[in-house]
């Protein structure tokens, strides 16, 4: 389901009235998970009363083209009422949602989900509409108490208490017992999580049936290959009676937070198609308890008997559905109309850029969205206009006070407003503006992370599709600059430093060149680059230290917006991994550099015991992004990369000892950050495995001395 409401915050348009949608509906069975069919949706809704969006079906090769035409005439300009209205006349079956969108939500239309269906889907909608007419909204008039709105009104400045009077006023049929939700320690326990290792003693037990081994199937390669999700477990406060230190009862709540994670699972299951669909977000009731000796045979043994079953009765099912292959079955795309996404994605999500970095950066920031979109040129020159006066406008009025993004249209829509009055050619521009909900007056405070997808993180663009090296000669020499590196140990950072530093005029003008080393610099690191830029903002800083993480990207961000810099990130040139944007063999020659060492004034070098251990530290702090999203990442926030090369293109495979010891010490540094989060390897309990495995990397490494040197390109 998606709930549209404004307590959550905004987003494309503040709803005129809160409600829910249901967008889809999957059935366990037996098996893989199965999504409903459209008609099914609607049948399943129409039954059970759930709201539904407006559906249209196009059955003919003349109604599917006409619908992608219209799209592509009215996505810049289109919002509810002509959208709707154009697609009731194309489309061979029309099924009005639940409720108007033009009521409840607005005119401001976010966009449409197009997907293909079988043939017979047009027979099935009919049967459908026939057998299951549209609910009579008997009842519609009675009093159903105070709404979302009221009694989020009435305990604005508590979230918790929220919770509690919405439970009290559903009633006591839909809620029988607060104990379900909070427990017996009454309202502060809503929010304690148990214990985090919970997924860990999930993913080692054995499991009772099939539907348990594929989730934790799911959620261990979610795990191995650190996608960003989470995963929080709560007591199961209904089984509260039947608790024991050998029977426990949780609630894990599966959250995934970026969009790069579903194109990522995907492609593990193009690899094992045994898996089970992966989906946003979703409730699971977990029982963990001790069996005997026979009753786990037992449990054993049935489950092994269901698994052959179930894998027999799919091995002998079709493998197509209604003539589509299951790809093609899921196969949807977002159409999204240019009204929404200038309210969301260029005012929204640009406030921090304009705010932090000033008008000309976000000018980089929303031309580079329009410029991805394919945005006409028309309508980017119109767009350029309203929103330099939409920066100048808001920046005026708040100063350096940025304007929270969760009530953001309470200014933006006033200003839409006004501006879209000049002109028809500006009305079309904004869609629909000055209809405003007051929001603030029930808004609870939100410490919720925001995600890609609805009210949470900034859509992300992409790198250009092969990021060459840039010159440092695209910065103004009027600013500051700071050359920093998203690196590793051992990825010549340094030395270029040291090089550039002794090369005659520098970077070829006449800013001063200041370097700043890491490993020679006490306190904290980043605030002494700052502080040094404060002094004098118009030179050239060499953040000469590793810059792994998004944190340390946007204190570079901050230090840009305060001295009027800008920021070029260095990296080294490596292929990645699925889940790492550094290659084994880029690992393996950093660890190799650093074992060669001698002196270093960090300490990391031949002479440091736990010298690999750190390396794989460093690794994992990027695990969790490809190479694409890495690079992709870096140009979106500060709009240039330089690659410094690492590896020869013509290179011998990576020898099969040297990968063995990388894949053992990942493997071990797994199970001590489970155990142990970040203390020293010498202090947990796997200390003797380390002290082992660092004796062996270095036997491997040198073992391989010609072939980690012969790969690299000469510095």
């Amino acid at each position: 389901m998606e709930l549209v409401t404004a307590v959550l915050g905004d987003h494309g348009q503040r709803p005129k009235d809160d409600y829910a949608v249901v967008t889809a509906v999957t059935e366990l069975g037996h098996g893989k998970p199965q999504f409903y069919s459209t008609p099914e949706v609607i049948s399943f809704c129409r039954k059970w009363r759930l709201p539904t969006n407006h559906v249209w079906l196009f059955s003919t090769r003349k109604s599917a083209t006409s619908f992608f035409a219209a799209y592509d005439a009215l996505c810049e300009e289109g919002t509810a009422t002509p959208v709707c209205k154009a697609l009731d006349e194309i489309a061979d079956i029309s099924v009005p949602g639940s409720k108007d969108h033009v009521m409840v939500q607005g005119e401001i239309l976010e966009g449409l989900v197009a997907r293909i269906v079988s043939r017979e889907s047009s027979v099935q909608m009919e049967e459908v509409l026939r057998n299951f007419p549209i609910p009579s909204l008997d009842g519609g008039d009675s009093d159903l108490g105070p709404s979302l709105r009221d009694i989020c009104a009435a305990n604005r400045s508590d979230e918790k208490q929220q919770i509690k009077s919405l439970l009290e006023n559903v009633g006591s049929s839909m809620c029988p017992d607060h104990r379900d939700w909070f427990g017996y320690s009454g309202l502060e326990a809503q929010s304690r999580n148990a214990d985090k290792s919970v997924v860990t003693h999930f993913l080692q037990a054995h499991p009772t049936d099939y539907a348990t081994k594929k989730l934790q199937e799911m959620i261990g390669l979610m795990k191995r290959k650190n996608f960003s999700a989470s995963f929080k477990s709560y007591w199961n406060y209904q089984k509260v009676d039947s608790l024991s230190n050998d029977n426990l009862c949780y609630k894990m709540v599966i959250h995934v937070y970026s969009d790069s994670v579903f194109r990522r699972y995907q492609q593990e299951m193009r690899k094992n198609q045994e898996l089970w669909p992966l989906y946003r977000g979703f409730f699971v009731d977990v029982n963990l308890f001790k069996a005997n000796n026979k009753k786990a045979a037992e449990l054993s043994k049935d489950s092994n008997t269901l698994l052959r079953n179930i894998n027999g009765a799919l091995d002998s099912s079709l493998s197509s559905k209604d003539g589509l292959a299951d790809e093609d079955s899921n196969l949807m795309v977002k159409l999204k109309f240019l009204t929404y996404k200038i309210r969301t994605f260029l005012i929204r999500n640009g406030l921090s850029t304009l705010f932090k970095d000033g008008p000309s950066a976000y000018r980089t920031y929303y031309l580079r969205q329009m410029k991805i979109w394919g945005t006409s040129a028309s309508k980017q020159k119109e767009l350029t206009k309203m929103l330099d006066e939409w920066a100048v406008y808001i920046r005026r009025k708040y100063q350096n006070k940025q304007l929270p993004s969760s009530t953001y249209l309470s200014e933006a829509e006033p200003f839409l407003e006004q501006y879209a009055k000049r002109s028809p050619a500006n009305q079309a521009l904004i869609g629909a503006a000055g209809d405003l909900v007051q929001t603030e007056n029930f808004l609870a405070i939100l410490d919720a992370q925001r995600d890609e997808e609805g009210d949470l993180q900034p859509e992300r663009g992409t790198a250009p599709s092969s990021p060459t090296s840039t010159s440092l000669d695209v910065v103004s020499k009027t600013e500051g600059l700071i050359v920093f590196f998203p690196g590793i140990p051992g990825c010549a950072k340094s030395a270029l430093c040291e090089q550039i530093l002794n090369t005659p005029g520098g970077l070829g003008d006449n800013r001063p060149l200041h370097s700043l080393m890491g490993d020679r610099t006490k306190g904290r690191y980043w605030q002494k680059v700052a502080d040094e830029r404060k002094k004098k903002p118009f030179r050239i800083t060499l953040a000469d230290k590793n810059a792994p993480n998004e944190e340390v990207w946007r204190q570079i961000e901050d230090m840009c917006g305060m001295t009027k810099a800008a920021a070029v990130p260095v990296i080294p040139d490596s292929e990645g991994t699925d889940s790492n944007p550094f290659s084994l063999e880029a690992l393996a020659v950093f660890m190799f550099r650093v074992l060669q060492r001698v002196n270093h004034p960090g300490n990391l070098d031949k002479a440091s015991p736990n010298a690999g251990y750190i390396l794989l530290m460093f690794y994992n702090l990027y695990d969790g992004k490809s190479r694409r999203e890495f690079e992709s990442e870096l140009y979106e926030r500060f709009g240039s990369l330089v690659k410094m090369p690492l590896l020869k293109p013509e290179r011998a495979p990576l020898p099969g000892d040297v990968k063995t010891i990388l894949d053992e010490g990942m493997s071990l540094f797994r199970l001590h950050q489970s155990r142990h989060g970040r203390a020293e390897p010498s202090k947990g309990s796997y200390a003797q495995e380390w002290a082992q495995w660092e004796k062996r990397l270095r036997v491997v490494l040198s073992r391989n001395a010609n072939y980690l040197t012969s790969i690299q390109v000469p510095f």
